[in-house]
C-alpha cells in the first residue's frame, strides 16, 4: 500500500471512511470485551506535539499501546524542531525510525511540508485549519447513536474555526448539510472551503441555524493562539450560546456535541452540555476508537 497521509477530510473517500468507520465499530467492541487485540505490534507512533493537548494525546497513545505498539511523546519545546530545524529535515530524520507520525501544530502549511517529505504516513491531530480526527470521532458517535448522517441537517454555532473547516469536508463527503451561522466579523474563509461545496447555508440567527437540525454542535469561542482577543470575542459571540431555547428548535431526537474542553455559559449552557441530548462523553471517547482504526488503516491498510 503506498503511503497516504490524514491531513484534512478531503483526503479520504466515502469508501475509505466507510471501511475505517466499521472497523472502528469491531475495535471499539473489543475493547469493551477486554478481548486483546494487537495488530501493530512491534509498530512505532511518533507523537509532535506544537500546541498543548488532553484528548489528542491521551487517545493516540492509549490507542497505539492498546493496539500492541508503541507512542513516543515529542514537544516541540523539547526537540531540534524548536530550535530551528527545518520541518522537511526533521521529517526525513524522523519518519526513518518509526512506521507513523501524528502533529498537532498551527499552520496547516507545517503538516503539509512535513507530509511532503516523510516516508511514513502522517495524521493531522490538529491544525489552525482542520481537525479531521474530531470531526471523524463526531460523525462515528452520530452514526452509532442515530444510523446514517446522509441527508441529515448539522447546526454549527459559533466561530468559523477548524471544526467547521472539517465539518464543511465532512459535508461533502458523507452527504449532509451544514447551517451555518457565526457573529459578524468572525464568518467563513472562503480560502479553506472548496469552490463547489454547496452543502452548507449561512444564517445571521443562530436560533434559525438550529430549526430542524439533527445535530447542534459548536466550540469555545476563542481557540488557542487566539487568546488576546478573548475579551471582544466575548462581546461579539453574545447571543451564540447553544441554550436549551435553541435546542427545542432543533428536532426532539437532535443531539448535542462539543469537541471540549467546554465553557458552560458561554458558548454552551449547562443543561444543554449536561442534558439527555447531550453525547459528549461519548464523543470524546470516540477519538480512541476511531483514531485506532485510523491507525491501523494507514499503516497495515484494508485487512482481509
Amino acid at each position: 500500500m503506498r503511503c497516504r497521509h490524514f491531513l484534512q477530510i478531503s483526503d479520504f473517500t466515502l469508501e475509505d471512511y466507510e471501511y475505517v468507520i466499521q472497523r472502528a465499530h469491531i475495535i471499539k467492541r473489543k475493547f469493551k470485551n477486554y478481548e486483546t487485540y494487537h495488530p501493530l505490534i512491534d509498530r512505532t507512533l511518533v507523537m509532535v506535539f506544537e500546541k498543548n493537548s488532553t484528548r489528542t494525546r491521551l487517545s493516540f497513545e492509549a490507542g497505539m499501546h492498546q493496539l500492541g505498539g508503541a507512542a513516543i511523546y515529542l514537544n516541540t519545546r523539547d526537540s531540534q524542531l524548536g530550535r530551528g530545524e527545518p520541518v522537511e529535515d526533521a521529517a526525513q530524520v524522523m519518519s526513518r525510525m518509526c512506521d507513523i507520525i501524528m502533529i498537532r501544530t498551527f499552520g496547516q502549511e507545517i503538516i503539509d511540508r512535513f507530509a511532503a517529505n516523510s516516508r511514513v504516513p502522517v495524521i493531522n491531530g490538529l491544525t489552525n485549519e482542520h481537525h479531521p480526527c474530531q470531526v471523524m470521532a463526531d460523525v462515528f458517535t452520530y452514526i452509532e447513536q442515530r444510523g446514517s448522517i446522509r441527508d441529515k441537517t448539522v447546526a454549527w454555532i459559533g466561530d468559523a474555526n477548524n471544526m467547521l473547516y472539517s465539518w464543511l469536508q465532512a459535508a461533502e463527503v458523507f452527504g449532509f448539510h451544514v447551517n451555518v451561522s457565526t457573529p459578524e466579523g468572525y464568518n467563513i474563509d472562503p480560502a479553506l472551503v472548496s469552490p463547489g461545496n454547496r452543502r452548507y447555508t449561512l444564517f445571521a440567527s443562530p436560533s434559525d441555524a438550529c430549526r430542524d437540525a439533527d445535530l447542534v454542535t459548536t466550540d469555545v469561542w476563542t481557540s488557542m493562539g487566539f487568546e488576546d482577543e478573548n475579551s471582544a470575542r466575548l462581546k461579539a459571540f453574545d447571543g451564540w450560546m447553544v441554550d436549551s431555547a435553541k435546542m427545542a428548535l432543533a428536532k426532539k431526537d437532535a443531539l448535542f456535541m462539543h469537541c471540549l474542553p467546554a465553557h458552560r455559559g458561554e458558548e454552551v449552557s449547562a443543561e444543554v452540555i449536561d442534558g439527555p441530548q447531550s453525547v459528549v462523553w461519548d464523543e470524546a471517547e470516540n477519538r480512541l476508537h476511531v483514531q485506532k482504526a485510523l491507525l491501523e488503516y494507514l499503516v497495515l491498510g484494508k485487512l482481509n
